[in-house]
């Protein structure tokens, strides 16, 4: 005899304990973060061997960088809204497929057109499979883990981005520059293939969608044999399908001023966090450190982004949110500005850097898992891509800005003065929405 007619996913899902199915989710997902990480990372440490042998110019390798973030841009807009209507899945799937397509295709590249066409369309890709790796997990993980899990499937990009640099500094001098473009073509495409076989579509998304309750049960069945005892399933009590435009939706419901407010906080902390990744090892070169050394200590910023995000995701799941966000990204203005004071002191830089990787990449790792719990099922990719895609326009701007001060002659520590009011700007805005977020 059943104990009640009606199943309510959400309140199911958040009532179990996780099953190795739903750490199976975020497992992949973090498979596919990983590789995004890898391929940022790794092109900085690209970016001398491919201007040594195309004969480019450092002030003109402006498109080296910005034209892979144009096309993050592009694809986190396009495919999170497509997600929505079409499912997480398949458009990860396909996203996967694209970027790792696109990485091989990079290998091949002969001129700066060609390389930077190539990585526009792996942008692209990349760009459309985040917001719904961390989408796809937080749909799947109950609520009183879904911060500390959607941080640590990103974290992926961290430790992606750490390990890119260790694996492109081998590559690069063992086999060439397009060796780097050979793996992080072939790991994505490895990847997609096993999603196809191993990861569930969202099960709030397949009942919003309709017609899918056998689907949706063999899924709860893998998380936990009680649903059987239901005859009815619900996405959740105030779940509901999105009708019309959904990018409109994303300013309903009293979110009118908080969506504006975490695009500024997208867009101000990757504009930190870019030319943070792409401008350090250089700086610190320019300052009279060995090459080698800069890349460790760089690394150090993806490390300590690590740790970061899992403290503050763990701090999130206890209730503190976006004042706290807020306190990470003042701490990000703070040691931004310590690093242009540090000069050429190892010990200095190893701090300051540790400590900025701590607070920026951190603080923006964890920030995806606040965003997926503030919108709905309906909206939620949307959400996710819109704040992606706009903030990416900040990782565009950053490597740009910071090449434009540099080639001007400004002194480091001044550049850092200026890559700081970002860091403040953001800081003001995660606070104004926890303010709101309290009032709600």
């Amino acid at each position: 005899m059943r104990q009640t007619a009606v199943l309510d996913v959400r309140q199911f899902l958040d009532e179990h304990t996780l099953s190795r199915f739903q750490v199976l989710v975020a497992v992949v997902c973090g498979a596919i973060a990983f590789m995004d990480g890898y391929d940022v990372q790794s092109m900085g440490f690209v970016a001398p061997a491919v201007s040594a042998k195309l004969h480019i110019a450092r002030a003109a390798m402006g498109p080296f960088f910005s034209s892979g973030l144009v096309g993050m841009m592009f694809g986190a807009l396009l495919f999170g809204t497509l997600a929505d209507r079409f499912g997480r899945k398949p458009i990860l799937l396909a996203c996967t497929l694209i970027f790792g397509v696109m990485s091989l295709m990079t290998a091949t590249a002969d001129s700066l057109r060609t390389f930077a066409i190539y990585r526009l369309m792996t942008g692209f890709g990349l760009g459309g499979a985040m917001p719904n790796a961390i989408a796809l997990t937080a749909e799947f993980t109950p609520k009183k883990y879904r911060s500390i899990a959607v941080t640590l499937m990103f974290c992926g990009f961290s430790i992606g981005a750490a390990v890119g640099g260790f694996v492109a500094a081998g590559l690069i001098a063992r086999y060439g520059w397009q060796s780097v473009f050979f793996v992080g073509g072939a790991v994505p495409i490895a990847i997609a293939l096993s999603a196809a076989a191993l990861l569930p579509e969202s099960i709030r998304f397949l009942l919003l969608k309709g017609g899918q309750e056998n689907r949706v049960a063999a899924y709860l069945a893998r998380i936990s044999r009680d649903s059987a005892r239901y005859a009815e399933l619900v996405a959740g009590a105030d779940e509901h399908a999105s009708h019309g435009f959904t990018v409109k939706q994303l300013f309903k419901e009293g979110r009118a001023l908080v969506t504006p407010l975490l695009w500024i906080c997208f867009f101000m902390n990757l504009l930190v966090l870019f030319f943070l990744t792409n401008w350090l090892p250089t700086t610190m070169n320019d300052a009279g450190i060995k090459v080698e050394t800069a890349i460790m200590i760089t690394t150090l910023f993806q490390i300590a982004g690590t740790i970061g995000a899992v403290f503050l995701g763990w701090i999130f799941d206890r209730g503190f949110s976006f004042g706290t966000l807020a306190l990470a990204y003042f701490g990000a203005a703070i040691s931004v500005i310590l690093i242009g004071q540090s000069g050429a002191s190892i010990a200095l830089l190893t701090v300051t850097v540790t400590a900025a990787g701590f607070c920026v990449v951190g603080g923006q790792t964890s920030s995806h898992a606040l965003v997926a719990g503030f919108y709905p099922t309906a909206i939620r990719s949307t959400g996710l891509g819109w704040c992606l895609g706009l903030g990416r326009i900040g990782s565009i701007v950053g490597p740009v800005l910071g090449g434009a001060l540099l080639t001007q002659g400004y002194q480091t520590g001044r550049v850092f003065w200026v890559i700081a009011i970002p860091a403040l700007i953001a800081t003001s805005s995660a606070y104004l929405v926890s303010v709101i977020h309290k009032n709600r």
